[in-house]
């Protein structure tokens, strides 16, 4: 059957990223599933961005992120309740939220960041080797990449040393 999102070109770009965004996090997700506790691939950039920034506000977390402040809000509802990170009333704005890792958060990311981030990183990048030319050749070059052989099984090889 053919690909209708790829046979509508640049009038799909939008929706083929999310279909891509979508594949990615999924196969992401197979491989941090080995985490305890198993944490969606969507809230690590959140832990990461509070382990490499230390403590932020909502706001700042929103910033950094380049995501919505109501997204981040409920983001880090969800990470309270895993007990990973800690939202605190700031210390001249009671209003104001600032939130940092737990010593559960800080050793989830310690194991994320050790062992499976840089497969993850590598995997990705393996993926993305040697394109060049338009935009959307690209992102048909990785859907067919992934269809053939899926992040997570790549990711698997570099756990094993081969490349």
């Amino acid at each position: 059957m053919d690909d209708i999102l790829r046979a509508l070109g640049h009038l799909a770009l939008g929706s083929r990223l999310k279909r891509l965004g979508e594949q990615l996090q999924s196969d992401t997700q197979a491989l941090l599933d080995a985490l305890d506790p198993a944490v969606p691939s969507g809230q690590h950039p959140f832990l990461a961005a509070l382990d490499r920034l230390g403590p932020l506000t909502v706001g700042d977390l929103a910033q950094a992120l380049g995501v919505s402040q109501p997204g981040v809000t409920r983001t880090v509802a969800r990470l309270v309740e895993r007990g990973l990170v800690e939202a605190k009333p700031g210390p001249e704005d009671q209003r104001q939220k600032i939130v940092s890792l737990t010593a559960a958060g800080r050793q989830l990311v310690e194991a994320a960041r050790s062992e499976l981030w840089p497969r993850i990183d590598a995997a990705v990048t393996e993926l993305c080797r040697d394109l060049s030319g338009p935009l959307l050749a690209q992102l048909t070059a990785i859907e067919d990449r992934l269809a053939s052989e899926p992040l997570h099984r790549r990711a698997a090889r570099q756990k094993d040393g081969l490349r």
